[in-house]
């Protein structure tokens, strides 16, 4: 693969959620759109830790999860990988949760339950930010 982002290639998700069914409703939305699902986890470990090995270009993260919450994981994950765009998943959509999220270098999130239009348009903004830098 060369360094150039080729606009026909489709953009690779991590979906991290400790909720299978969750993951599964978000997979399918984005099934066959511009989006390539490479990996998948249900705690903020494996987050980190797909992360680093696939280095995928956004991550859905659930905030509270087991082991690792998404904002533990989301301090690492941009730590560790600047260039990766992390989108929060959250059913609260209170905004103590929302700021600290986006301080901590999240690129934007999406509310549960999952409305498909939203989701996709925010994923398609921040793609669209990443390959206009």
């Amino acid at each position: 693969p060369t360094g150039f982002m080729n606009m026909s290639k489709r953009s690779t998700v991590v979906i991290v959620d400790d909720n299978d069914m969750m993951r599964g409703i978000l997979r399918g939305m984005l099934r066959g759109e511009e989006y390539e699902v490479i990996g998948e986890g249900r705690n903020g470990v494996v987050a980190v830790d797909i992360a680093e090995r696939l280095k995928p270009e956004v991550i859905c993260l659930d905030v509270m999860m087991p082991e690792k919450d998404g904002l533990q994981a989301l301090c690492e994950i941009k730590a560790a990988n600047p260039g990766i765009d992390v989108v929060m998943i959250t059913s609260s959509s209170d905004p103590e949760t929302v700021q600290g999220a986006i301080q901590n270098g999240a690129s934007g999130y999406i509310v549960k339950p999952f409305n498909a239009a939203k989701v996709l348009d925010t994923l398609a903004r921040i793609i669209a930010r990443k390959r206009a830098k």
